[in-house]
C-alpha cells in the first residue's frame, strides 16, 4: 500500500467488490482502532466518523441511497461509529436515519446532529427523521452570539434527549462566539473546520477546548477538497510510512489526529472506497510533532 493515491485506493478496493472488502475491514476492527476520550464522561469514540453534509443530500434516490447504504457499512466494518448530521442538511438527516432504522443499526452508531436554533419544534423534526427518541449529540449549529444561551440544550440532556451538547461552526469569523460560548456554557463538545491546509484553531479554540476539557469533531478535514488538488498526480512521500499513512487520504487526516485536542475527524463521502481509505487513518501510528512540522513544510513546497 506504499504511495498509493486515493484515486488508485478506491480502485483497488472497487476491484475488491463491495461484500469482498467487508471480512477484511471487520478482522479486528474493534480492537486496533485510535479512540479518545470524551472528557466530560470518559466514554471512548473511534477517532474517524462520518460527516453527512451535502453528500448524504440524494432524497428518494434508491440507487443512491443503496450507495450510502455501503458507505454505513464500511464504516461500521473498519470500527468507526460517528455519523454527524444536521437538520440544515437538505435531505441528508432522514436519510440517515431512515438507512439506519432499515439497517438496525441505532445501537451501534454514535449520532450527531444540529438544530439552528434551540427549538423544540425543530428537534422533534430532527428526531422523527432519525426514527429515535434521542441523540447522541446535539449541537447549535453556526453559533455567532458570544452571548447564546445553551441552558435549552442542557435541559435536553438532563432530560435524556440527547446524551451531550455542544455548539459549532465553520467560519473563522464566528470563532469568538465558540470561545465564548465554550467558557461559559462548559459544552461537552465543539465542532470546528481544522486541516493541515487550515490551521488558524490551533493558536486559541485547541487549546481552549483542552482547557474547558471538551471533547472535538474536526469538519472538513480535507480543506473542503483544496488538499487533494494540491497533490493532484503527486506520488505520498516514502516518510509518511513512519506513521503509518498508506494514501492522501490519511495522510491528511493523520496530521488532524496528531493534535492530542482532537476527538475525531468527520470527513464526508458518498463512496464506500473513500470511506474505506478514510477509516484507516485511525490504525498505527500518528505523526508527532516534529513529523507534523514536516508534513507542513512538505505542503508549502507544493
Amino acid at each position: 500500500m506504499k504511495n498509493v493515491s486515493r484515486r488508485e485506493f478506491a480502485a483497488r478496493l472497487a476491484a475488491l467488490g463491495a461484500t469482498g472488502l467487508l471480512p477484511s475491514l471487520a478482522q479486528g476492527a474493534a480492537a486496533d482502532v485510535i479512540t479518545r476520550s470524551i472528557p466530560s464522561s470518559g466514554e471512548r469514540l473511534p477517532a474517524i466518523g462520518l460527516g453527512t453534509s451535502r453528500v448524504f443530500n440524494v432524497g428518494d434516490d434508491a440507487a443512491r441511497r443503496a450507495g450510502l447504504a455501503e458507505v454505513l457499512r464500511n464504516l461500521l466494518a473498519g470500527g468507526g461509529t460517528i455519523i454527524d448530521t444536521a437538520t440544515s442538511y437538505g435531505s441528508s438527516e432522514g436519510v440517515v436515519g431512515d438507512l439506519v432504522a432499515q439497517a438496525g443499526l441505532r445501537k451501534q452508531v454514535f449520532i450527531a446532529t444540529k438544530l439552528r436554533s434551540p427549538d423544540a419544534a425543530e428537534l422533534r423534526g430532527s428526531l422523527a427523521r432519525l426514527h429515535s427518541d434521542q441523540v447522541d449529540l446535539l449541537f447549535l449549529h453556526n453559533v455567532r452570539d458570544p452571548n447564546q444561551d445553551l441552558g435549552q440544550f442542557r435541559a435536553w440532556k438532563a432530560a435524556g434527549v440527547c446524551r451531550y451538547f455542544g455548539v459549532t461552526s465553520t467560519y473563522e469569523p464566528d470563532y469568538p462566539a465558540v470561545e465564548a460560548v465554550l467558557r461559559r456554557e462548559k459544552c461537552d463538545f465543539i465542532e470546528i473546520d481544522y486541516s493541515l491546509d487550515n490551521r488558524e484553531v490551533e493558536a486559541r479554540l485547541l487549546p481552549l477546548a483542552a482547557e474547558m476539557k471538551a471533547a472535538v469533531l474536526i469538519a472538513l478535514p480535507f480543506g473542503r477538497a483544496r488538499l487533494f488538488r494540491a497533490v493532484r498526480g503527486k506520488t505520498l512521500p516514502d516518510w509518511a510510512k513512519e506513521f503509518d499513512a498508506a494514501s492522501w487520504a490519511q495522510f491528511f487526516l493523520k496530521f488532524v489526529l496528531g493534535h492530542a485536542a482532537v476527538t475525531a475527524a468527520i470527513p464526508g463521502t458518498s463512496d464506500p472506497a473513500h470511506m474505506a481509505d478514510n477509516i484507516g487513518a485511525m490504525r498505527g501510528r500518528l505523526p508527532d510533532a516534529a513529523q507534523r512540522r514536516r508534513m507542513i513544510e512538505f505542503l508549502q513546497t507544493l
